[in-house]
């Protein structure tokens, strides 16, 4: 018998050896089944020089149980796992689970069953129950697990039905194949500079190699066009292509695009598909079946098998850094990907990150520029209303000027966008009587008020309670008062204010499903909208053509807290949604209401300077030591005890690094001390680039040993502060 090392998915036993029964052939990267005690568990195969592990004598190796039947994970995957896990602090099993993410892939039968409602059938009576499942299960085909979940049913409910008649088996073909993508199916034609840009990518794209590219393109000068010639040599060089967006409810816009371009939709990758859905994308992908590949960050961990070019798409996205379990950068991982795999890789947006435009700058990547709009369509004139001298009526939010413009579009019969990053009705709810503010029990965060579902919500931990007849404090009737406004607010606002007007509520609690964002897109661009009022879930993505007005309710609300990127992260949201006003013929306006016109970030922006707040930004980052002239990192110590917690930390902290390159404040309580029912502290690491800061939270964090209550979170590269 041969010795492999197989990286089993358990972070406390990392790799174990086993012994191969003759006529097996386990390769490195093959996915194996092997015994763990009295359990089978599922490992992959790894070269032994590079993953060491406990060495056991050969005569108590006990043997792999099967090799299972899917392609064997190519050396430049099993690389990107070890990268991810090293640079990211990780366990590699937790790396390697996300490559695997898809457990019925690894099956070998090709069919299995779902369920649908049977048409027509509907006795005349029903219980609550399976009358929910009817109405919420109209036009789905899942799994009975699955179908629970949609309808908010049990299962034993839907095996009821299925015995009942109501629902019906049918058997799917899993691992059917996709329609091919036709890379000549309508060619558009491109400006100069769309031209001279798909010219290189395409170059690019032809000889095979690493090169990161920054696409950097004003709001409507089309970028996704412009990339779609890449994709379609890729596609004709039969090489496979990925291409990440940050938000799910992009999704659909986007696969309308392309299939418009291609004649076929792509293969789609994220969380929300069922379950037969991503078992028959990851099997394309392996087997080389799935051409183009539109995914969620995840995506980035598909085992492709002849990876030709990946495109990060709003590649400024702060949605692409995982905020748990491994919390990597998407838009940095695909980078390391693509030098692995041997293929370019486009950073495309409108306000790319510092970093990627420092990387720009020094010559790391290769700048592509799209400077100006579109179809002759120009950018939009933006002007800054300062709420302190021309503020809003009492109880409003919208000052005059921007109401008076509302009245001017819907005059015109043109559409207009009201942005605020907030959702439900209110930020914070409190009593007249005894000033009681409804506060989350899981966390130190205040409940939202929801008004649409009739809930107080908490937007960190879910927790929810239907909004009380009596304050529970001093039981005064009738007496909560709604302070600050969130979407919902505004809507009312426009509502009162227009009630002629139609409106769309655009958030992640009204947009649920792809079918309902698709039903948002076509009314808007159909004209059946006059106002839209949204979160940031608007702020890019989307063009209608009848958008000339974009109001901004609060630009100051994305300024305040403790956010190290507070300046960059506001500049690129009002940026992105500002860029939603005159992508088309008629020209676009925006007004930004502020209390801070001052303040940089507004100035950048009411100038339309994008280049000089940069620059600002950059020297005020260097001066700090800040990306990307230094390195962050965080750590979070937390325990559903607090004074295990703090004692946890201050332990930790006492025998923190001493290096002249590595600066280690706190402990302190997080900015969200209770989340989640745990107490958190934490630390901010300062690095400069040299220093070996992976190498040091190694040393300092592996070697300290926490109580049994006690959980460690290490970030890397942290986009969160709280």
């Amino acid at each position: 018998m041969n010795r492999v090392r197989v990286l089993v998915f358990n972070a406390a036993l990392g790799a174990l050896d086993y012994a191969v029964p003759e006529g097996m052939r386990a390769e490195p990267g093959a996915v194996v089944e092997v015994p763990l005690g009295p359990r089978r568990i599922i490992g992959v195969v790894w070269e032994e020089e590079r993953l060491p592990a406990k060495g056991v004598p050969a005569e108590r190796l006990r043997p792999i149980l099967g090799v299972l039947p899917v392609p064997p994970l190519a050396a430049p995957l099993r690389r990107l796992v070890e990268w991810t896990a090293d640079y990211y602090v990780a366990p590699m099993s937790s790396v390697a689970r996300m490559v695997l993410s898809s457990g019925n892939a690894l099956k070998g039968a090709r069919t299995m069953t779902e369920y649908r409602l049977v048409d027509g059938a509907e006795p005349p009576r029903l219980t609550p129950q399976r009358r929910k499942a009817l109405e919420r299960l109209d036009g789905e085909q899942a799994t009975i697990r699955e179908l629970a979940e949609i309808a908010e049913v049990s299962e034993g409910v839907l095996r009821g039905m299925v015995g009942a008649g109501l629902i019906e088996p049918v058997e799917v073909d899993i691992d059917r194949p996709y329609r091919p993508a036709d890379p000549d199916f309508d060619q558009p034609t491109l400006t100069d500079d769309q031209q001279a840009a798909a010219a290189r990518m395409i170059e690019l794209v032809r000889a095979g190699e690493f090169a990161p590219l920054l696409l950097d393109g004003v709001t409507g000068s089309g970028k996704t066009e412009t990339y779609f010639e890449a994709v379609a040599e890729a596609i004709r060089l039969e090489k496979q292509v990925l291409v990440l967006l940050p938000e799910i409810a992009l999704t659909e816009n986007f696969l309308r695009r392309f299939e418009d371009r291609f004649g076929a939709k792509p293969v789609v990758w994220h969380s929300s598909r069922r379950s037969t859905e991503r078992r028959r994308a990851w099997r394309a992908v392996a087997d080389g079946g799935a051409q183009v590949v539109i995914g969620a960050r995840s995506s980035l961990f598909l085992p492709f098998r002849n990876l030709g070019l990946i495109v990060v798409d709003e590649a400024h996205e702060t949605s692409f850094k995982q905020e748990d379990g491994v919390r990597y950068n998407a838009r940095d991982v695909a980078v390391i990907r693509a030098q692995l795999e041997g293929a370019p890789v486009v950073l495309a947006s409108a306000t790319p990150a510092l970093e990627s435009m420092h990387l720009a700058a020094n010559g790391t990547y290769e700048k592509l520029e799209l400077p100006s709009r579109f179809g002759g369509a120009t950018l939009p004139d933006i002007a800054v209303l300062d709420l302190r001298e021309k503020p809003p009526e009492r109880g409003r939010w919208i000052a005059p000027p921007l109401v008076e413009k509302l009245e001017e579009r819907l005059e015109r019969g043109e559409q207009s966008l009201l942005f605020l990053n907030r959702r439900g009705y209110a930020p914070l709810t409190l009593c007249r009587t005894c000033g009681y503010r409804f506060q989350c029990p899981n966390c130190s965060a205040w409940l939202v008020e929801h008004r649409l579902s009739q809930r107080l919500a908490c937007h960190h931990c879910g927790h929810e309670v239907p909004p009380p007849a009596a304050c529970p404090e001093c039981g005064e009737p009738d007496c909560l008062v709604a302070c600050g406004p969130g979407v919902e607010r505004i809507a009312d606002e426009v509502s009162e204010l227009f009630p002629e007007a139609r409106i769309a509520l655009v958030t992640s609690d009204t947009l649920t499903s792809p079918e309902k964002i698709a039903e948002f897109v076509e009314s808007a661009e159909g004209g059946a909208i006059d106002i839209i009022v949204g979160t940031q879930l608007v702020t890019k993505g989307y063009h209608f053509p009848e958008l000339t007005l974009v109001g901004v309710i609060d630009a100051d609300l994305g300024l305040e807290g403790g956010d190290l990127r507070a300046a960059e992260r506001t500049f690129q949201q009002v940026a992105q949604v500002a860029g939603r006003a005159g992508r088309a013929s008629k020209p676009g306006e925006v007004l930004i209401q502020t209390r801070h016109p001052d303040a940089p970030v507004i100035e950048a922006l009411a100038a339309n300077d994008r280049d000089a707040f940069y620059e600002a930004e950059t020297e005020a980052r260097r001066d700090a030591g800040a990306p990307p002239f230094g390195r962050w990192a965080a750590i979070i110590v937390s325990s559903e005890d607090e004074a295990e917690a703090r004692d946890a930390a201050r332990a930790l902290g006492s025998q923190r690094p001493d290096h002249p390159d590595i600066a280690v404040f706190g402990p302190a309580p997080a900015p969200l001390s209770l989340l989640r029912g745990r107490y958190r502290y934490r630390f901010l690491i300062n690095a400069r680039r040299s220093a070996k800061l992976q190498h040091a939270i190694r040393d300092w964090v592996g070697g300290f040993q926490f109580g049994p209550g006690v959980r460690v979170g290490i970030d890397i590269d942290p986009y969160s502060f709280v």
